[in-house]
């Protein structure tokens, strides 16, 4: 669904990005590993769209890593601020 038809209230957040470039990924790698095309995979990662719940599950499974740990509807920490607190 678009972010705009849901409302910022609704926002979803994800660590998509930080995810893909920390395991050396390209977008295209992404995008065949979960069978979409890389566009999807961009907006996705700019927030411009949200992801199925099939989409999502496929996604966590490629890195490997629990829903929540991906997506939230809060904003996530840099994970800098949360090992360089001091």
């Amino acid at each position: 669904m678009s972010p705009a038809r849901r409302g910022p209230e609704q926002r979803i957040h994800n660590r998509i990005q930080v995810l893909r470039v920390e395991r050396g990924m390209s977008r295209v790698g992404l995008a065949q590993a979960v069978e979409v095309n890389p566009q999807t995979i961009g907006a996705l990662e700019r927030g411009d769209h949200y992801p199925s719940l099939d989409l999502a599950m496929r996604i966590c499974e490629v890195f490997g890593l629990p829903v929540e740990a991906v997506f939230s509807r809060q904003p996530f920490e840099p994970l800098s601020a949360q090992f360089y607190r001091g």
